[in-house]
């Protein structure tokens, strides 16, 4: 990992990180490590703001950074080499939460390992997903939180697809700092995914492809 990205990110050096994820992208560096490196960041900036150092506003510019650096670094991953989508995974950061970066760096791994994506963005309804399952016809759910409170939230969202007759012939995985085991079984999903390409190797396991 890159101390240098990792510090500029998590102090809030939005042009000094740029510039190092350029050189990083020039010199050849390997996508995922730069990913890995923001999210240690990202990691760093939760706990600042999970302890009251760091408010929205740091936030909203990690996320503007998080988006920057994935246009840069997109240039140096090449896509999966399919005719067709692999299939389709709908995501979204439960309601309550808005924490976007673990969600992005998921969304952009399954994108270029050839799914189809659509992503609800943050703090999303329960009955955005519900509707969204029904509209968009996913084979997999990903609900992503950060914060603890989204472990009810996630139950709340994984009761009411159910309730709706949306879960038979759906898998979903959760995915956020906070997840383990026993939030798995608390919120009723299938799996938890402990980075992008856990989540990435689960939907590949769960559809086939």
């Amino acid at each position: 990992m890159s101390k240098k990205l990792i510090n500029a990110i998590s102090d809030m050096k939005e042009k000094e990180a740029i510039g190092i994820v350029r050189d990083m992208v020039k010199s050849g560096t390997q996508p995922m490590a730069i990913l890995d490196s923001v999210r240690e960041a990202m990691d760093i900036v939760g706990q600042r703001y999970e302890k009251g150092t760091y408010f929205l506003p740091e936030l909203i510019l990690a996320g503007d950074m998080m988006n920057q650096i994935t246009e840069l670094v997109k240039s140096g991953v090449d896509k999966a080499p399919q005719t067709k989508s692999r299939g389709k995974v709908l995501m979204g950061t439960i309601e309550g939460d808005i924490h976007s970066i673990g969600k992005d760096i998921v969304t952009f791994m399954l994108d270029v390992n050839g799914f189809e994506v659509l992503d609800l963005g943050v703090n999303v309804p329960v009955q955005k997903f519900t509707d969204a399952i029904r509209e968009f016809k996913p084979q997999v759910v990903g609900l992503s939180g950060f914060l603890t409170l989204a472990f009810d939230a996630m139950k709340e969202t994984i009761s009411a697809i159910k309730k709706e007759g949306l879960r038979d012939n759906l898998k979903i995985m959760i995915g956020g700092g906070q997840m383990d085991e026993q939030v798995k079984i608390h919120t009723g999903a299938d799996a938890f995914g402990k980075d992008a390409m856990a989540a990435v190797t689960l939907a590949k396991n769960w559809i086939g492809g």
